[in-house]
C-alpha cells in the first residue's frame, strides 16, 4: 500500500518514509535542487552554424518564467526529478492554445497515472485520474514524462527507493535503534560500585545524590568505600557507527552521488573534492540535465522547431573551476591555430562577432592572417 515495499531489515520503504532517512534526503535534494535552479534556455541555429538565444519562442517563457500561475520554472522542474527519484516516474500535462502552443505546464501525482503501450507500435498513452474523480486518456504529445532507471519494458522508470530497499531499511532501522537507545538512557555514562551491599533504600538515596551533584556539571563526592567507573567505547559500539557510515556509502551508490554531496566528509581531501565535484557534474547530474533537455524539447517544440532549435542547461554556476580549466584550454587552443574566435564562441553558444573568422595566434599578431 502506498508503494511501500518490505524489506529483511523489517521496515517497509516507501517514497513516504523514505525522506525520514537523512541521507535519501540529501541524495534527492543534491539531484533535484540544481535541476531547478540552474539557467535552461531555447537557442536557435544560425545560418552560420552558432547559436542564438531564442527569447521570443514561445516556450522561452515556459523555461525560464512560470510554467502556470502559481509554479515557478525551478520550483516545476526541481520537482519532476524529486517524483522521479522517489516514485521513479515524472508526470506534467501539457496545456496548448488554440494554435498547439504549448501555454503552461502542469504536474500530476505519479501515483495517479498508470502508462499503457499500443500493443503493435508500442506508442506509449496514459491515463491519469484527477482527484475528482473520472479518467482521462492523455496521448504521449501532450505528457510530460521523465523517467528514472528504465525497467524491463523500456517504458516506466523504476525508482532508486525500490532498487535500494535493503540499504535503505537498514539505515532506517539503524537510526531508529540509535534514537532508542539515548532516548530510552540504555547507554550509562559510567557505574558506581560499592565495597559492602547496598539495600534498595540506600540505592536510591544514592542514585538521587549523585545525580543531584552531576546534573548540573558540579563535582561530585564519594563516600570512601564508593568507586565510579567511566564506561568506553567498545568494539561493538565502534562497528555500529562503522556500520551506520556504510549505509551512507550504499545509499550514496544507489543514487550515484559522491558522498561529499552527502554532507560525509570523511575521506574528502582538497584534491579528491574537486575531482569528485567534477564526476557529480559529469556523470551523477548531466544524465538528469540531458533527460530534462530531450523530454521537454519532443513534447514543448514541434517538429519544425527541433530542426533548428534545441534545449540547453547552463551549468557554469556549478562549474567554476572548469570555466577557468576552460577558458585556458580555449586560449591553448587559439593560440596553437586550432579554432578560429567565432568557431569558440559558437561552443559558448554565442553569436559571431565581425572578423572572428581569422585563424591567428591573437596573442602575437597584429594584423592579417588567413581566413578559416
Amino acid at each position: 500500500m502506498f508503494g511501500a515495499t518490505p524489506s529483511i531489515s523489517g521496515v517497509s520503504v516507501s517514497s513516504l518514509n523514505a525522506t525520514r532517512c537523512t541521507t535519501v534526503r540529501a541524495a534527492i535534494a543534491a539531484l533535484s535542487e540544481p535541476c531547478g535552479h540552474l539557467p535552461l534556455a531555447i537557442y536557435r541555429r544560425t545560418t552560420n552554424g552558432a547559436h542564438e538565444p531564442a527569447t521570443e519562442h514561445p516556450v522561452a517563457s515556459l523555461l525560464s518564467g512560470t510554467v502556470n500561475p502559481w509554479t515557478t520554472a525551478a520550483q516545476f522542474r526541481e520537482q519532476l526529478v524529486r517524483d522521479c527519484l522517489l516514485h521513479g516516474n515524472a508526470f506534467a500535462l501539457v496545456i496548448r492554445d488554440g494554435q498547439g502552443q504549448p501555454v503552461e505546464l502542469h504536474r500530476l501525482n505519479p501515483q495517479s497515472v498508470a502508462v499503457e503501450a499500443d500493443r503493435v507500435t508500442a506508442e506509449p498513452s496514459y491515463r491519469f485520474s484527477p482527484s475528482q474523480g473520472g479518467q482521462r486518456i492523455v496521448p504521449f504529445s501532450d505528457m510530460i514524462h521523465l523517467r528514472g532507471a528504465l525497467g524491463f519494458d523500456g517504458i516506466v522508470g523504476i525508482s532508486p527507493i525500490v532498487e535500494a530497499r535493503e540499504a535503505i531499511g537498514l539505515a532506517i532501522t539503524l537510526e531508529m535503534h540509535a534514537a532508542k537507545l539515548f532516548g530510552n538512557g540504555g547507554r550509562p555514562s559510567g557505574v558506581l560500585s560499592f565495597a559492602r551491599s547496598l539495600t534498595a533504600e540506600a540505592a536510591g538515596r544514592m542514585k538521587a545524590s549523585w545525580q543531584a551533584m552531576t546534573s548540573s556539571g558540579g563535582t561530585a563526592i564519594l563516600d570512601n568505600d564508593a568507586k565510579y567507573q567511566a564506561l568506553t567505547l567498545t568494539s561493538t559500539d565502534a562497528q555500529f557507527l562503522e556500520l551506520r557510515q556504510f549505509a551512507v556509502a550504499e545509499i550514496a551508490r544507489a543514487f550515484r552521488v559522491p558522498p561529499i554531496f552527502l554532507q560525509d566528509f570523511g575521506r574528502a581531501t582538497w584534491s579528491n573534492s574537486a575531482e569528485m565535484g567534477r564526476m557529480f557534474v559529469s556523470y551523477s547530474l548531466d544524465p538528469w540535465l540531458t533527460r530534462i533537455e530531450g523530454e521537454f524539447a519532443l513534447k514543448l517544440l514541434s517538429k519544425e522547431d527541433r530542426a533548428d532549435h534545441f534545449l540547453e542547461y547552463d551549468t557554469d554556476d556549478i562549474t567554476a573551476a572548469d570555466t577557468a580549466a576552460r577558458a585556458s584550454a580555449y586560449s591553448q587552443f587559439r593560440a596553437s591555430g586550432v579554432y578560429t574566435a567565432n568557431e569558440l564562441r559558437r561552443l559558448e553558444n554565442l553569436p559571431p562577432m565581425p572578423g572572428g573568422d581569422v585563424l591567428q595566434n591573437p596573442f602575437t599578431t597584429t594584423g592579417g592572417g588567413t581566413d578559416a
